[in-house]
């Protein structure tokens, strides 16, 4: 059964070597991924700075998230993932239901996913996030940016 909970530090080297795992696509696509993807400190300063969740399938860590509060009802996606052997399962949906629930006075979500990750965009695109921009994190990489993604909640009183 597939569960999602706070992350800890001491899960930090699991998280790793599954998050390592989910983006091998996009680093053998493009040879660089997002800044720091892949770096165990920048992954213990997130879990510890930020609301930072791991995907457990029982006992074993398949996936992971982090979320920040940028204030004012908007919330940064700074990033999902799931482990390879995973994808195409509804696990990232699952996922998203749950922050949706956690995060129920969300007014605004963004988040940022590679240019060529199509599965990605028309995932993110089929919740209702709308492209609204791109960056490009590296300079010395002018074939890899990012397309920024936006989704705007409204409530019906």
């Amino acid at each position: 059964m597939i569960t999602i909970k706070k992350a800890e530090i001491n899960d930090a080297e699991e998280i790793l070597d599954v998050k390592i795992r989910a983006f091998k696509e996009e680093v053998d696509l493009y040879g660089v991924c997002p800044p720091k993807y892949d770096s165990l400190e920048n992954l213990i300063n997130s879990i510890s700075k930020c609301n930072y969740y791991k995907i457990v399938d029982d006992e074993k860590i398949i996936g992971g998230m982090s979320v920040q509060n940028k204030g004012n009802g908007h919330y940064w996606l700074g990033s999902i993932y799931i482990d390879s052997s995973y994808q195409n399962k509804g696990v990232g949906s699952l996922a998203m239901d749950y922050i949706n629930k956690e995060y129920p006075n969300a007014t605004k979500w963004t988040l940022e996913t590679p240019h060529k990750s199509f599965r990605n965009h028309h995932f993110y695109e089929k919740l209702g996030f709308v492209k609204i921009g791109e960056i490009k994190p590296y300079e010395d990489h002018t074939d890899f940016y990012l397309f920024q993604y936006e989704k705007l909640i409204t409530t019906n009183n």
